[in-house]
Parts: structure tokens; sequence; C-alpha cells
């Protein structure tokens, strides 16, 4: 027997920022997409070839008179600057859980400068998230590049925490891993404020618990995850940490026959970035193994 998890696949920030663009796609056949629209090589392949066409921030600058999508993940001021100086039009797919949370970071940054003003102290503002990632970038830039990230309980090494400090998470990151960090700063901290939010997304947060319950039930499970996926990466080590027998692959031109050799019971399950398009390959392929 082979299952897909229905509980994987895109989230509906994800869903949002394909079907704008397949919407325009459908309208002018051309698009451009400022980085991956998800991190998934098969979804990206699939996009382009309706006419989609991933950009750097570099190119973004030297484009003119055109439409460029925003995916889910936001983006920092500084590339709304751009895209109104050289007459791009904002296609803007922001997930409205990112969007938020942006808001509120940006909101607490000017309320540190106004306090710094009147001769009080400005906090510093802390991010749990993937350094690099293209969330993270969005967040920081709410803060002209300001906020510190930490991307474990090793980064709370690098704060200063005689500062009042203000924490706030990546929307994809582990509630397990965020709780870590909000008790070692409250352990280390002796002096100033301490203010936490828990900004994770919820779809995304209780999508785990249901994930190990769903690997749990399998004596296999095929993990289906772009290579760049951060949230693929997080989901697939707690499948395997309740299943030894948890493979990462990125489509089914990775599967190997021993994996699966006698086995009753297949799932089949993937990241927030993964199309169920390519879960139903994986599991059609296991089924005529």
């Amino acid at each position: 027997m082979v299952e897909i998890d229905v509980n994987s696949g895109f989230c509906f920030g994800v869903v949002t920022a394909i079907t704008k663009a397949e919407e325009e796609l459908g309208k002018s056949g051309q698009l451009y997409c400022l980085g991956d629209i998800v991190h998934n090589a098969g979804e990206v392949e699939r996009l382009r070839e309706k006419g989609l066409q991933t950009i750097t921030h570099e190119e973004l600058g030297e484009l003119k008179n055109v439409k460029v999508l925003l995916r889910a993940h936001g983006e920092p001021p500084q590339t709304y600057a751009t895209a109104n100086l050289n007459n791009v039009t904002i296609i803007d797919a922001t997930c409205p859980v990112v969007l938020q949370l942006q808001r509120r970071i940006k909101k607490a940054y000017n309320d540190g400068l106004e306090a710094e003003r009147a001769g009080g102290t400005k906090p510093l503002i802390v991010i749990y998230g993937k350094n690099g990632h293209a969330e993270v970038n969005g967040l920081v830039g709410q803060t002209n590049g300001e906020a510190v990230v930490i991307q474990d309980l090793d980064g709370i090494n690098s704060l200063d925490l005689s500062r009042d400090i203000l924490l706030y998470s990546q929307t994809t990151k582990s509630l397990e891993g965020f709780r870590e960090v909000v008790e070692e700063i409250k352990r280390r901290k002796t002096t100033g404020k301490f203010e936490y939010f828990d900004t994770i997304c919820r779809q995304v947060a209780n999508r785990m618990e249901k994930m190990r319950e769903f690997a749990r039930n399998h004596d296999v499970v095929l993990f289906v995850s772009g290579a760049k996926s951060s949230n693929g990466k997080v989901l697939f080590e707690k499948c395997r940490e309740v299943n030894p027998r948890t493979y990462l692959i990125s489509d089914e031109t990775q599967l190997r026959p021993e994996w699966t050799a006698g086995v009753d019971s297949i799932g089949v399950c993937g990241a927030t970035s993964t199309p169920l398009w390519l879960m139903e390959r994986v599991a059609e392929k296991v089924e005529h193994r």
C-alpha cells in the first residue's frame, strides 16, 4: 500500500503565489519572478515552460516597464523602491502571515527610533531564522539592516544581553526550536527587558506533528523535497526521528528499489514547497515497482 500524506504539499501562501503567476501568464504569457517562486526545481521548471522567468535582485535593477512577481517569502523595502524607480509593476504574492510579521517588526523598529530620539534606549531586534533566507532578508530589511539573526542556541553568544531584546521568529521555523531559544535567553539574561513573540505560522507548525504521526504509521517513508527548501530539511529530520527508514528525494528518479523491496506500507510526504503532482509521480512509480 502506498499512501500520500494529505497534510503535505503547498501551504496557502505558496498556492496564492502560484495562482497569481498562472493568472498573469494566462493573460500575457510572460512574467518575471524575483527568486525561485518556490523551493522546488520541478515546479519552477513547470512554470518556466509557461513563461515565468526567474531573476535575481541585480537583474531587477536592470529591468524597466515589466511585471515582476514577489513570491510568498516577502521582500525588504529596497526591492519596492527599485521597482518604483524602474517603472516595474509589482504583483505582490507575499504571504499574509509574513506581511503581518514585517509590519510588526517595522513598527517595533520605528518605536525604538522614537524612544532613542526621546533620550531612551533602542531595543535590539532579534530574529530566530535561517541567515540569508529570503523571508529573513525581508524581515531584516524592515529594520534598516540592524536586526540580528540567530539560527540556533549558539547564536545567542553573539547577542548583547545587557540590552532590551525583542525576539521574533521566521514563520517556518520549528516551534520547539523557538521555545528552546526563548528559555536559553531567559536563563542567561540578568538585566534589561526581554519580550518574545511566537510568529511561527500555525499551518506549518501544526503540520509537523501530523507528519510525524504519518511517518510512524508506515514501514517506509519517502520524503519529497527540493534541495533548497529549509522547511523540507526540518520536516524530513522530524520524520526520520520517529521512522529511521525515511528517505529524502527530490523526485521519482532518485528512488532506490532496495528501500521498498518487500515492504507493505509506504508513505509519501513532502515540504510546504512540494507540489502534489510530484508526490503523486513518486507514489505511482513505487506502485509499479
